[in-house]
């Protein structure tokens, strides 16, 4: 059964605020069903300034363990702490999460991971191309090249009869159309104009393959400043801090 699907752009920067942007988090929401596509770190600053309730988020798919893709959660576990949450919370992502998670929180606030919460928290790895379900949504990992660690994903998203594909951080791999393929929106990280560095994606290099990218729609995101001083010259749409589309 279909039913509207609204995207909003939380934060759309780099790791580094480049144009004073947020961090990676994008709001995918459908039928009273809300999942973040990762939480960096200013991500409750994105929530707040939209007046939207962090208690509303169902699940938390994180693409890789990056700060400015994960670094958020900590805060965001104890703002529904803090707040009396009492609605059951899935964080899914790459293997790897658990522990990384526990360690980020005893780091940023020592003895926060061993606090019992009024809320269920459940913390689900995902393993790559296997489908995992979440209420009204489905999502499927796909292995893309960015070092972080552990496994790094892009995602396929099945929610109110359309479908999302996003990037996360990555240079140009086979993953990434077959992620993307025949999708509505293909959110996609081009991080650079031009230049190439590994483990990202370049605006020109996302262009030479965008024949193999079969989607209906094309935004890219987590911008440099170089992206951003470039934006009158791209053929595709660009992302913005507090954007919003319909599905």
């Amino acid at each position: 059964m279909s039913s509207r699907v609204h995207v909003r752009f939380l934060g759309s920067g780099d790791a580094f605020g480049s144009g004073g942007r947020l961090q990676t988090s994008i709001l995918v929401e459908s039928g009273g069903f809300h999942a973040l596509l990762d939480c960096g770190t200013t991500t409750l600053i994105g929530l707040k300034r939209a007046a939207l309730d962090p208690a509303s988020i169902d699940v938390i798919l994180v693409s890789h363990l990056h700060g400015d893709h994960f670094g958020g959660i900590p805060c965001f576990l104890l703002d529904a702490q803090f707040s009396r949450r009492l609605r059951p919370l899935v964080v899914a992502g790459p293997p790897g999460l658990a522990e990384r998670l526990r360690q980020a929180m005893e780091v940023f606030f020592p003895g926060s991971s061993r606090i019992e919460r009024k809320f269920e928290t459940q913390i689900v790895e995902m393993a790559p191309e296997v489908t995992t379900t979440f209420e009204a949504l489905r999502v499927m990992p796909f292995e893309v090249r960015h070092e972080s660690g552990a496994p790094a994903y892009a995602l396929r998203l099945e929610i109110g009869g359309r479908v999302l594909a996003y990037s996360g951080d990555t240079e140009w791999t086979e993953a990434l159309p077959r992620a993307a393929e025949d999708c509505d929106l293909f959110i996609c990280e081009a991080y650079f104009y031009e230049k190439r560095v590994p483990y990202h994606l370049d605006y020109r290099t996302l262009m030479e393959h965008r024949s193999e990218i079969r989607t209906k729609r094309l935004i890219v995101t987590h911008m440099s400043a170089d992206m951003l001083g470039r934006l009158t010259e791209l053929e595709v749409e660009a992302a913005s801090d507090g954007r919003v589309l319909e599905l």
